[in-house]
């Protein structure tokens, strides 16, 4: 008899983890409603039981210390510890701890009703080492009511939440949602950002090389699977800072459109143009990706589109993709470079996860697809798949650059955005690393092919030439 593969066991019992809920929330509240009638526990109490809900919830391998309000340390299991995990005062944890986690521990990051000293990833990743079985929800549910009570008060919010109007995925939705991520600052994303502002995951095929050579690694290892060559016309959609745009112009003497919806990447973007001296190659321009059909600029031989599908959305991919291959001339390729959805089934339950925190604070109305379903809709399209590179170690790497840039400047970083927010994205650039090192996160490029009238798709026979 074969056993069942851990992953599916742990998924298969969190798909009944409502159903047991249930069960154990009527014990719990039983057990609760009885201590209700005791006096509100003083701080010694609720230190003790704070104790306990750690000792319950945090995996036995935990790579991190905790250390309470009072200076008390709670060592980790594997010394010496990655990080600390600071509980401002005796109130933190039973903040954190309300449904769903995801939003109320973000949210008590940002409210600075906890800390983390160190690796702040190592402590990010907890979520998926949690044993959420139903034997520890039944031991865990009865000590929550003891942190809520003796004042504690509901949390106040935090002010730096999306605030979006109109139909999900229209234009004027979609612009807000854009510029509520990007518009940030200039100044803040050149703190952390590599010298060409490439907002993206980077290349690094020695695992050698600087943030730097990374990206300019990435840049070339795009325009080579584009198989760009002078004289081509290539379309840039989500073109940021203008990366991209500027180093196929310099080095494969190629036209460029590139467009976007933030106001500040434009006006960034056209001084770094004009800076390289490439006026006469790369044009930026403020637009929808559903508007590049139409104008003068006519169809393209080469389309780009990297970091942009995440904020197309899932109802409108399929329009995504017909604008492209309309935009695109009969045997001309396109690379998409986004991050993706895992293909496996979640494994933490709704009330877990389902509070969508970085929907929330960071990337508003962002979607991820599984590459399945990308591909599926790409080819109904038209396109045809030829080569698909999963880079999700890459991206690891990346953030962890990025991360660290913005601890090495974050005074600075702190006084162009203010505390909740730098602490968003300090939690937000930190928490990714792991995701992607797990495979919670994916990052796909996808070189689509339109066919020309003989079906042919012009690309080589082997991809030596990527790697020349």
């Amino acid at each position: 008899m074969t056993s069942e593969p851990a992953p599916a066991a742990r998924a298969r019992a969190h798909r009944g983890a409502p159903r047991t809920l249930l069960v154990v929330a009527g014990v719990a509240a039983g057990v609760a409603a009885r201590r209700a009638l005791r006096p509100p526990p003083g701080e010694a109490d609720r230190k003790a039981v704070t104790l306990d809900i750690l000792n319950v919830l945090l995996p036995t391998r935990r790579t991190f210390d905790v250390r309470f309000w009072d200076g008390t340390v709670l060592p980790a299991a594997q010394q010496p510890a990655r990080a600390t995990l600071v509980l401002n005062h005796e109130y933190s944890l039973g903040r954190m701890l309300r449904f769903p986690l995801d939003v109320s521990v973000g949210e008590a990051y940002l409210r600075g009703d906890f800390d983390v000293e160190g690796d702040l990833g190592s402590v990010a990743a907890l979520g998926d080492d949690l044993e959420l079985t139903p034997t520890t929800l039944l031991r865990l549910l009865p000590l929550l009511p003891a942190l809520r009570r003796a004042g504690a008060g509901a949390p106040e919010p935090v002010g730096i939440t999306a605030k979006l109007d109109g139909p999900t995925h229209s234009r004027e939705r979609d612009q807000q949602a854009v510029q509520y991520h990007y518009d940030v600052s200039n100044d803040f994303y050149r703190l952390w950002l590599d010298a060409r502002m490439v907002y993206s995951c980077a290349y690094f095929p020695t695992g050698t090389e600087t943030l730097d050579e990374a990206q300019t690694a990435k840049l070339e290892y795009l325009c080579r699977k584009l198989r760009l060559t002078p004289g081509e016309r290539l379309l840039d959609i989500g073109c940021g800072w203008g990366g991209l745009a500027i180093y196929a112009a310099q080095h494969f003497g190629v036209r460029v459109l590139g467009v976007t919806l933030s106001g500040a990447q434009l006006h960034e973007g056209r001084a770094r143009v004009k800076a390289a001296g490439v006026e006469d190659l790369v044009t930026l321009d403020l637009r929808d990706y559903r508007d590049v059909l139409g104008g003068s600029e006519g169809t393209f031989d080469k389309i780009s589109s990297v970091g942009m599908a995440e904020h197309v959305g899932t109802k409108n991919l399929p329009t995504y993709f017909r604008t492209a291959y309309a935009a695109l001339k009969p045997g001309g390729l396109m690379m998409n470079h986004a991050i993706g959805a895992p293909p496996h089934q979640r494994t933490l339950p709704q009330w877990v996860e389902g509070g969508n925190f970085a929907g929330k604070y960071v990337f508003p109305d962002g979607e991820l697809q599984p590459i399945w379903q990308t591909l599926k809709v790409a080819t109904e399209a038209g396109f045809e798949a030829r080569d698909v590179e999963n880079l999700r170690e890459h991206y690891a790497r990346t953030l962890r650059c990025w991360a660290d840039n913005l601890d090495a400047h974050a005074e600075d970083a702190r006084a162009v955005l203010g505390e909740q927010r730098f602490r968003l994205w300090r939690l937000y650039l930190n928490a990714c690393v792991p995701a992607f090192q797990r495979g919670n996160l994916h990052l796909y490029q996808s070189l689509l092919a339109k066919p020309d009238a003989q079906q042919r798709a012009h690309v080589p026979l082997s991809r030596a030439d990527l790697y020349r």
